[in-house]
Order: C-alpha cells, then structure tokens, then sequence
C-alpha cells in the first residue's frame, strides 16, 4: 500500500475511533432528535444558510465514513427543513457522500480486489460495464439494502463515478421522500424502526423488482418488433438451419445432430472452410515441410555428415493438398450425413427470422445460425490491382516457384509463411506497417521472431508502410513509406496477409434486421442477434478468429438456440482463451502478457525459465526460446503465460487448464511430469518462482538445526 492510501487509511480510521470513543453517536439518535427540536428549529430560523451548511456537513461525513445515523439524518432533514427542502438537501447530502465513500473505497481497495480475484470477475465487471447503472438503481430502490454496503461494493467494480452518482440521486429518491416525510411528523413517530412497516418494506421490495420486469417486458417488446411484419409459420421443417460449413457451422451442426434436433447445414463452397481447405491445414502443412528442410540444413548440429536436400516448390504444395485430401472425409457431407446432419450444398439466404431459402427451395426452422467465416481483408493501395497478388486463400493454387517474395503483414499468418517460404528456397522480404511484427506479443518476443527471421535470410522491413505498387519495364516494384522516407523493394510474387474481414453480406442477414456492427455481426453474451431467433458464431462474430473460438462459440449457439427458451442459456466465456502462432520457434499464450498487464495496471510478478537449461530441448537442437508466467506479488496464482519455443502451442495447454481450474504453481511443481519430455519447462518455471519464494528463515533454521545433528 502506498503513503497515499495509508494516510488515508490513517484518517478514515482516526475518525471513527473518535466518533466511537467520544461517543459521537449520542447525538445520532432518535430520541436525542425529539428531544432537541424545538432548539434545533429555533437555530435554523435564525441561522437558515449555516444550518443548512452544517447539516450537509454532517451528514456528508455520516455517509461517507459509513457511520450509523443516516436515517435518523434524513428524519432530522424533515423535521428541520420540511418536506420540499429537507429532500432537496438530503438528496444531494446523501449522494455526495455515498460518492464520496465509493471513491475512498476505490482508492484504497480496488486495485488489490481486481489483480486477486481479476480472473474471478471477470464476467462481474462486464455486466457491470454493460448494465451496472440498472443494477445500482434496483438496489437503491430497496432499503432491505444497506446504502453504505452498496458504496462500497460498487467501489471494487469498473462503474464509472458519474453514473454512480447519478444513479444513486435518482435512485434514492423515493426512500429519501419516505424518510424526509417522516421527519416532517417527527411528533408523531415512535421510533425510527416504525418509520418503515412491513408492508412498506415489501412495497419498496416490489418497486426493487419492477426493473427486472420491465426489462423482461421491454425485452419482449424488442423481440416482438424484431419480428414484426414476419408471420410465423404453424409449423416447422426443421429445428435449425446453420449457414456454413466452416468449424463453427461443423459443431453447431454436430451438436444439434447430437441431441437429436433436426438441423440443416448448408455450405456454398467446400465443406470444411477456410481452415481445412485455405487456412490452418495447408499453412501447417507447409510449415512442417519447411521445418524439415531447415533441419536437414543444419545436419552437422545433429551429428550428420554431408546431408543435403533440394526443396522442390511443386512437390511441398503437392503434399499440402494430399494432407487436405487426407482430413477432408472428417468434414465431409458424408460423414454429417451419417451423423444425421442433413447436409444441403448451396447458396443460402436467410428470407425472415425463420426461414432460409437455397437455390430457390424455402427452408422453415424455428432457428437459424449463421457462420459464414472470414475472408481476407485486402486493403485499397493504389497499383495493387496491377501488379496482382495472392492473399492466404489463393496462396495454395501457386505452382511455380515463387522467387522473390513480398509478405504484406507481420501477424501470425503474415509471420508463419514467411519463414516457411524463405526455408523453402523463396527469397523473402516482409513488410509490416507497426513498429515491428507480432505486435500483440511483448517486445522481446517479437524481437526474438524477427532474428529468428533475418538469421535465416527474411528481411523483416518494420515500420515500413505499403503506399502503392507500381510496374517498371514488367518489374513489379512496392513503394514503402519509412520515417518519412521512399523504400522501394521490387519482388516476384506479392502474398497480402494484413488480417480477415467477417463476411457479414450478401446472405440476406441485414435485410431481415440482423446488425451489423464494426464489420461484424453484432450479438449478445449468449451469441443471439438482434433477431431473437437468429445466433451467430466464428469468425464473422469475433472477437477472436481462431479455429479453436470458433468451435467454443459454436457449442454455445448450439445450445443457446436449441434450449435457451424455456431452459437454461450460457454466456460465452474468453476468461482462460489461449493462442499460438507456429513459427519457428513457436508462440503461445494465454491470459495477460507483460504489456497488456502493465497497461491495465495489474501489478505482477515474472517468472522466467529459458529453454537453455532444458534438457529435452537440447536433445533436439531446439534450446531457442523461454516461459514467462505472471503472477501477484507474493502469490503463485497464474496471471498468463507467454511460451515461446519448442511445441509452445502444445505446452500453453497445461497452463490454461491451470487457469482454468485455479491450480497454482506450487501444485503445478508437486505434478510428476515425465523425463525427459518439453513439458518439464512448465514444471520448471514453477520451480524457479518457488526457488524465489523460499522461507530464508525457515531455511537458516534449518542450516543450524543440520549442523547441530552431526556435531
């Protein structure tokens, strides 16, 4: 805790051992009031303005510090300033200090709150940020509540002050007037217990609850004027229809088969999607090949005399499509078929919320599940057009050698062919607009990739950006922009790789109210749209477009669309979402990185294990590379982890169940891993932040008590 927060600390607990020792809490209570108004009300006629001064004053601090007395305050109000000032007056007293004890409570409390249990509230400040201020005003709304329970509370939470405040002022309002008025006919009160029987208890109970019906019924309402002008058929063909057959239709599709809903799965184009045919398959594929070539270059490290190889273009793209033709029956229409899917190859467009027409053949279903992927996104430079170019869709369909190569982008895809082409004989250049590639990883992590590279011959132009290509005597030449100078590179063979645009049009999803926002389908935690019966899931939704979120989003839609209504519905969930990026040595992660922690001010500690000193690793020639794990200061709770090295993409898995289920490093460390195998890395770095966690008292006890025992 820093000196701020300890004097503050110091202060807040200085006056309530005040108010506690001198007994302050006498003049606090309902009979001292009774019997002190007439003096006190003789006060306030001559001294109106500091009456009032003082009177805010006082309460202001009550509130504030979360002393007892803000009720008999509030009566006080009445009875002193009546019933049109005295709620006036009470009204913002009350708020500023209610504001007042939510600031000290964040100051003091908060940041400690969030990096223990961050992973925990994860979903509890997202609703906050989504919906907090209604929330706030439910429990305002009934004094079952204590007032300074919610300041506090809400302190921990991302709510922003000013709807706080706001919230707060309108929220207590009704309580304030209920009190104020009571103040009013102080005479004729008993006790401040009877100022609220239970009768009133449960009125403010009903008006707590009045806000979760009316956003049920303005729910209804929305759904209901989603789905006006569209009649709803007596009956349905189907339970669902899902548009694509990427990874995200494939699972909705199985999932629904599996539960033995009817559901149509209509594909255009090639089942599988873009990872089967364009994406993850292929670019894999090709890597491995080119991983083969390099270590065969590097015989001599292995022990190997005169090893040589010659990289034939043709025959690594030949293998790529024989893998593709290997895996396709596992996406086949034959295979869904079978699973009970019932498999329609066409072009779908969705005609109203509950029916999609194919090539002329209307489809009625009570729900439909667009998943209709990504696409690469090609941005408007001029000459582009004139110089041609592949993108990481049409990059397959290359036969010939691609010679000179320019890689636009230096993002995972950008990144993994680079290195794979320049191992398979291309001469590489790769140009990346940000300062330098794999800008979402920590600095030394890109630093580390970027050596990699130009050790094996990429030239890696960060901070470069593309502004035009142009055609000099059939010599394609890109104009690159760097610190206000002209780079010009001329290349061969031109592969755009700057990222994926959702493919959101042309299926009809606009026309039947379906929003889109961001260049992406907009839905709700549980993937709905804004048609209720209309979800959505993969990379046309975001946030993440990876193979692996696809499929989590897809069990959601699944189920989401096919028991939400009257059963149970699930929030989708990216708390413990990890990542890799197969280069060279391989990156992944999971949770928080070095640079999104010191963003978000999330204090925490690094463990480092390099994979140097890791013996299955030095077996095979692949020692590049570390594990960075954060953690809280002073605990053994996993914050992230960031892998880069050998299989790093199969190693963040022992990490991310870790997360997932809240086991440590100490418990991580007590787990038997088997020698000698890549995943001792992880056991590893849990060893080395024990080693720095080691009671040296305990341990200089126990030096003296080992010297003692032999004499």
């Amino acid at each position: 805790m820093n000196v701020g927060k300890i004097l503050i600390a110091g202060a807040i607990l200085t006056a309530i051992a005040l108010f506690l020792v001198l007994d302050l809490g006498q003049y606090l209570t309902f009979e001292f009031l009774e019997g002190q108004q007439a003096a006190i009300e003789e006060f306030r006629r001559e001294n109106t303005g500091l009456a009032v001064g003082a009177y805010s004053l006082v309460y202001v601090l009550v509130t504030a510090l979360s002393l007892p007395g803000a009720a008999i305050m509030t009566l006080a109000g009445g009875a002193i300033f009546g019933l049109l000032w005295g709620t006036v007056i009470v009204s913002f007293a009350s708020t500023i200090g209610a504001t007042l004890a939510f600031l000290v409570a964040r100051f003091l409390f908060r940041d400690s709150v969030q990096r223990r249990f961050g992973a925990h509230l994860a979903a509890v400040n997202e609703g906050v940020r989504r919906e907090g201020g209604f929330y706030l005003f439910m429990l305002r709304l009934v004094p079952v509540f204590p007032f300074f329970v919610i300041n506090l509370v809400m302190a921990l939470t991302p709510m922003k002050t000013r709807t706080f405040f706001i919230v707060s002022q309108v929220g207590m309002l009704a309580g304030t007037i209920v009190y104020v008025n009571a103040g009013t006919q102080l005479a004729q009160i008993d006790s401040a217990a009877g100022i609220l029987s239970p009768q009133l208890i449960g009125a403010f109970a009903l008006l707590g609850v009045f806000p979760l019906v009316a956003k049920w019924t303005a729910g209804g309402i929305q759904r209901r004027r989603a789905l006006r002008g569209w009649r709803k058929p007596k009956r349905f063909d189907r339970n669902l229809v899902v548009i694509g057959g990427g990874a995200a239709g494939l699972v909705t599709a199985y999932i629904a088969a599996a539960v033995k809903a009817k559901v149509t799965l209509v594909e255009k184009n090639e089942m599988g999607g873009d990872c089967l045919n364009t994406g993850c398959v292929p670019s894999k594929t090709l890597i491995q090949s080119a991983k083969l070539v390099h270590q065969v270059e590097r015989h001599e490290e292995f022990g190997l005399a005169g090893a040589r190889v010659k990289p034939d273009f043709g025959l690594a793209m030949q293998r790529v499509r024989r893998v593709i033709a290997a895996i396709e029956p596992h996406d086949s229409v034959e295979r869904y078929q079978g699973l009970g899917v019932d498999v329609v190859k066409g072009e779908a467009r969705i005609t109203g919320p509950w029916s999609v027409e194919v090539d002329g053949r209307t489809l009625t279903t009570r729900h439909i599940v667009i998943a209709t992927g990504a696409r690469p996104f090609v941005p408007a430079i001029p000459g582009l057009d004139d110089v041609g170019y592949f993108t990481s869709d049409t990059i397959w369909s290359l036969e010939e050698h691609p010679g000179r190569l320019l890689v636009l982008g230096g993002g995972p895809v950008g990144s993994e062919l680079s290195q794979a082409f320049q191992r398979l004989g291309a001469e590489v250049t790769q140009v990346e607009m940000m300062s330098r590639i794999l800008n979402r990883e920590d600095d030394e992590v890109s630093e580390l990739i970027a050596d990699t590279f130009r050790s094996e011959g990429v030239r890696v132009l960060a901070g470069h950006k593309a502004t035009a290509f142009e055609l000099h005597d059939g010599e394609s030449v890109a104009i690159l922009e760097h610190q206000g100078e002209t780079v010009r590179v001329p290349f061969d063979t031109l592969l755009v790789a700057v990222g994926r645009q959702a493919r959101v049009e042309g299926f009809g999803a606009e026309e039947v109210g379906v929003t889109v926002r961001n260049g992406r389908i907009e839905t709700d935690p549980y993937l709905r749209t804004r048609v209720p019966t209309i979800f959505a899931c993969g990379d046309c939704v975001g946030p993440y477009q990876f193979t692996h979120a696809a499929s989590h989003q897809a069990w959601h839609a699944a189920v989401n669309s096919l028991f939400a209504n009257p059963f149970k519905r699930f929030k989708v969930d990216y708390t413990y979402f990890p990542s890799a990026t197969f280069t060279d040595p391989e990156v992944a992660r999971v949770g928080l990185n070095e640079a999104e922690a010191t963003a978000k001010g999330t204090e925490y500690e690094l463990t480092r294990y390099d994979f140097a000193g890791q013996d299955r690793a030095l077996t095979e020639e692949a020692a590049l590379g570390f594990v960075k794990i954060l953690t809280p200061p002073g605990k053994d709770r996993i914050l992230g982890a960031t892998i880069v090295g050998p299989s790093a993409g199969e190693l963040i898995s022992e990490v991310t169940l870790a997360m997932k289920h809240g086991i440590g490093l100490n418990k991580i460390l007590s787990t038997i891993h088997p020698y000698p195998t890549l995943s001792e890395a992880i056991k590893s770095t849990a060893g080395e932040w024990k080693k720095a966690h080691a009671p040296q008292n305990a341990l200089k006890f126990l030096e003296r008590y080992h010297a003692w025992r032999i004499g």
